[in-house]
């Protein structure tokens, strides 16, 4: 019976595999990663009409005293000098 309710509601075998619906650590404000993660900002990417991506951006430890205090406009102009970028995907949480 099992496979035929995933069958007929295909939901169900997303929510429960890939248990998206969960946000872990419990509590934690993943709009404000300064409080989990020094010299980081979260911002927000348009990547084609209706669809934004949210993404965190960290700085190394080497730029981390550079970064003190520092606004968004300072986090995005350091994404665009000659350093390189690391993307991390971080799976299928829903979280970052």
């Amino acid at each position: 019976s099992v496979p035929f309710l995933i069958r007929l509601f295909p939901s169900v075998l997303t929510k429960f595999v890939f248990l998206n619906f969960l946000a872990f650590p419990f509590f934690v404000d993943f709009r404000r990663p300064e409080l989990l993660v020094s010299n980081t900002i979260s911002l927000s990417l348009s990547t084609e009409p209706g669809v934004t991506v949210g993404i965190w951006h960290t700085v190394p430890g080497s730029r981390g005293a550079e970064a003190q205090g520092k606004d968004q406009r300072w986090y995005e102009e350091a994404l665009a000098d000659a350093h390189p970028v690391i993307i991390y995907l971080h799976g299928n949480g829903g979280t970052r």
